[in-house]
């Protein structure tokens, strides 16, 4: 039993909002007791006590809130599912069985009903005790670009039916997986899952970029497309709930419920069983930060292609010695809360940082090219930084120009995850990011410089945008910008000097200097 006060204490509710709860049915009324005068329940005399099970109870209104239900709806969900439970278990009597108690962590128990709505339980089971290693049902996590990132040992057997995954990050494409003659699911329910995700992913991507993944993988699936509802997965719900059929061994039509939880990263996905309306399960997957932290620990590594940006801002010992210490972290703090939006608006993918420098990398994604987001996100952290410049110059009166040297480089590498105890961080491992770094160090005074390989990968139409080029210098014919060009960087340098010694491993490596980037085609 648990008393009212540590159940308002628990759970953060008003006593009003309590006696709503008791008002709809879902709670019980409290049995009433008088309390022994010494006993310490804040002052009180009376007292009123719960089921166990009620603190649960309040969680899972608070789960279901979430999703944009009203109190009436969330009391006539609860009601449902004590009444399936109640019918589960006289049908268990009737076979002359009892219901056993399920293992602690497993998904959706609700055993043990009592005649006030639901006994107590056998065991202390609530979605506190879930995590992605306890999940039993089907699970796996999705990029953007329909990409799995990640699935646990249920899914492998009963959905995908591989031994391992591919290593190509092009080749885990669900649209393609989902069509391998290993796959668990008959062609039928193949194609409803892929029409069920695709309505999942909707709210998140434009019909155009679907359209383009879909016939990328399979034109066969594109009449799905129209199919998909305009009433489907929101958003902007904690957790989205969508019925999926698939059929059984004797072909029979079984229905299942199939969650899904967005993250900027990608969208979790739970096949549950249809009669299975488990409070834990809302519970666990509601707790975002935890599902995400958890997720992106144990991303399967994977080969992609991917585009580097490293940026270091110019002569920082310098300027940490001129400016007092409060100051110099002040301007430090400022440039990266400026940089983040820009990063985050081109999806750049946080790696890690490199002395005062940043990493960011940035992979295919159904809306935009990868390639070309690197380098306008580039140019406009260019400006920003420019005019952080111009306001520090005006605050301190000093001629101290500060500058950002950006880096750009793209290939195809393994990307995984090295996590501590507190921090989980993007790690590539391939000369890309390398190149990257040295191209950061041979950029000066706020430059930004791209490998040939990557603007040689970008759309005619994108190269248009960009003005890039090499500086020719000539004694007799003076200094001479020459546009849509390239050169290696040993022919831009003496690496003869010392200074430039850590730049001779990029010697032969084409490269232009971006001067800018326009959203408009240039003539």
């Amino acid at each position: 039993m648990i008393s009212s006060k540590a159940l308002i204490d628990q759970t953060g509710i008003s006593r009003a909002t309590l006696n709503n709860y008791i008002q709809l049915g879902i709670l019980p009324k409290p049995v009433v007791q008088s309390l022994s005068a010494d006993a310490d329940e804040g002052g009180a005399r009376v007292l009123g006590f719960f089921p166990d099970d009620a603190l649960e109870r309040v969680q899972a209104v608070q789960v279901l809130k979430t999703q944009g239900l009203s109190m009436a709806q969330v009391a006539e969900r609860l009601a449902q599912t004590d009444a399936l439970l109640e019918v589960q278990e006289l049908h268990t009597q009737s076979r002359g069985t009892h219901l056993r108690p399920r293992v602690a962590g497993k998904v959706g128990d609700m055993s043990g009903i009592s005649e006030v709505g639901r006994k107590p339980k056998t065991e202390a089971l609530s979605g506190l005790s879930l995590s992605l290693d306890t999940l039993t049902h089907p699970a796996y996590m999705l990029n953007y670009n329909f990409e799995l990132t990640w699935f646990n040992e249920a899914a492998r057997t009963e959905v995908f039916g591989f031994v391992a995954p591919p290593a190509k990050s092009a080749e885990r494409n669900l649209l393609s997986l989902l069509s391998k003659p290993e796959v668990c699911l008959t062609l039928e329910d193949q194609r409803a899952l892929v029409g069920l995700l695709l309505q999942l992913a909707s709210s998140r991507i434009s019909y155009e970029s679907l359209e383009k993944l879909v016939f990328k993988a399979d034109p066969d699936l594109l009449p799905l497309l129209e199919s998909i509802g305009l009433n489907g997965a929101n958003p902007e719900q904690a957790v989205n709930e969508i019925e999926f059929f698939q059929k059984d061994a004797q072909g029979q039509p079984v229905c299942c419920r199939v969650y899904a939880v967005y993250f900027r990263e990608g969208i979790l996905v739970v096949h549950a069983p249809g009669i299975d309306r488990g409070d834990d399960l809302l519970n666990f997957l509601a707790r975002r930060d935890q599902v995400i932290h958890s997720l992106l620990s144990k991303r399967l590594p994977v080969l992609t292609p991917l585009a580097v940006l490293v940026a270091d801002l110019q002569g920082s010992v310098r300027i940490c010695s001129e400016l007092p210490p409060d100051e110099y972290f002040t301007l430090i703090n400022q440039i990266w809360a400026t940089m983040g939006p820009i990063l985050r608006k081109y999806a750049g993918t946080h790696g890690k940082h490199v002395g005062d420098g940043v990493v960011y990398y940035f992979f295919p994604q159904a809306e935009g090219n990868y390639l070309f987001n690197a380098i306008a996100c580039a140019n406009e952290l260019g400006q920003a930084m420019r005019k952080i410049s111009a306001e520090w110059q005006m605050k301190k009166n000093w001629f101290t120009e500060l500058q950002l040297n950006i880096g750009l480089h793209e290939g195809q590498e393994w990307l995984g995850t090295f996590q501590s105890a507190n921090h989980i961080e993007f790690a590539v491992l391939g000369n890309t990011i390398n190149q990257a770094s040295r191209l950061s160090d041979f950029a000066r005074h706020g430059s930004i410089w791209a490998t040939k390989e990557l603007i040689s990968k970008l759309s005619s139409d994108e190269r248009s945008r960009l003005e890039f080029g090499i500086l020719r210098k000539s004694q007799e014919n003076g200094d001479r910008f020459v546009a849509s060009s390239y050169a290696q960087v040993g022919s831009l340098l003496d690496l003869t000097q010392d200074k430039h010694e850590k730049l001779r491993d990029i010697a032969q490596l084409a490269v232009a200097e971006i001067r800018r980037v326009s959203h408009t085609r240039m003539y």
